[in-house]
């Protein structure tokens, strides 16, 4: 498709292509974790309203910032054999598109803030500056990763501020398990573009350290996620039994996750990315969810 033949189509059928675009379907890896910090940091039950505010302003910056992502690393994905299939980069999609969706979904990101608080609102820019700053980070530093891990971090801090107007120790430990889990796998995604990244000046901590250090930092990354939900069960008076066993099962994810990536051997890593980071999200969620039930 041509971008004349994206100008003919509808309304809808551009959007669906823009979608397609930001991998939307992958918003699944943040929605249940925020789910979750809404279930344990709540003080009162919250309305219906405020639930459905906080999902759509993830929702909005989730897609801003892969809009960012699109539009910023432009030429870098158009060079890189992975990502030159992408559609924006096949022309299916106009990049002018992508920058204002970039756009749109920022300030609607911050209208939703406003419509939940005002200390919302006023941390907004925050979140968005964040989400803009990720793909620079690249061509910056060998930590990108980290930038990545702030914006997830912010999450429970965010939900925090939405329902209680306040951040608390339980919203902090929630911040360090998201943040910890997303750095964890954002590195051994950025196995997958090694060679790529080290050829044409692209930094990540794999180019930095090497394969194997990095996936060591990854798994570590990954043991402070786990430490970090056993804090957060220990210091939430409403988790109990199903809450442990439940991380046990986590765990056992995690570790599966790491057992399919080898530095010799990456032809698993979108069933570990993909698949099985999906699945964390989803469970931990579920067992949050059905401590606090029964």
């Amino acid at each position: 498709m041509e971008q004349k033949a994206f100008k003919n189509l509808s309304l809808v059928q551009r959007i669906k292509k823009l979608l397609e675009v930001i991998k939307f379907e992958h918003t699944i890896f943040a929605l249940p974790f925020a789910l979750a910090s809404v279930a344990l940091l709540a003080q009162k039950t919250p309305s219906v309203e405020k639930i459905l505010l906080i999902i759509l302003a993830l929702v909005l910056a989730r897609t801003a910032g892969m809009a960012f992502n699109r539009w910023i690393d432009y030429e870098i994905d158009r060079k890189n054999p992975r990502t030159k299939v992408w559609p924006h980069i096949k022309g299916e999609v106009p990049l002018e598109w992508v920058k204002l969706f970039a756009i749109f979904s920022s300030a609607a990101f911050m209208v939703v803030s406003y419509a939940i608080n005002m200390l919302a609102f006023i941390l907004s820019p925050i979140v968005v500056f964040f989400l803009w700053f990720y793909p620079f980070a690249k061509r910056i530093t060998y930590f990108p990763h980290l930038i990545l891990g702030i914006v997830y971090f912010l999450i429970p801090l965010a939900v925090d501020v939405a329902l209680n107007g306040r951040i608390s120790l339980g919203a902090l430990l929630l911040g360090v398990a998201m943040a910890s889990w997303v750095i964890g796998f954002d590195i051994l995604y950025a196995l997958q573009d090694y060679e790529f990244d080290k050829k044409h000046g692209v930094k990540s901590l794999p180019v930095k350290l090497g394969k194997e250090k990095a996936i060591l930092v990854a798994r570590l990354s990954h043991l402070i996620t786990f430490l970090s939900l056993l804090a957060v069960g220990l210091i939430f008076p409403k988790l109990g039994v199903i809450y442990f066993l439940g991380l046990l099962i986590l765990a056992l994810f995690l570790v599966y996750e790491h057992s399919l990536i080898k530095p010799n051997d990456l032809s698993k890593i979108n069933k570990a990315f993909f698949t099985i980071n999906g699945w964390i999200s989803v469970i931990f969620f579920l067992i949050v969810l059905l401590d606090i039930i029964f």
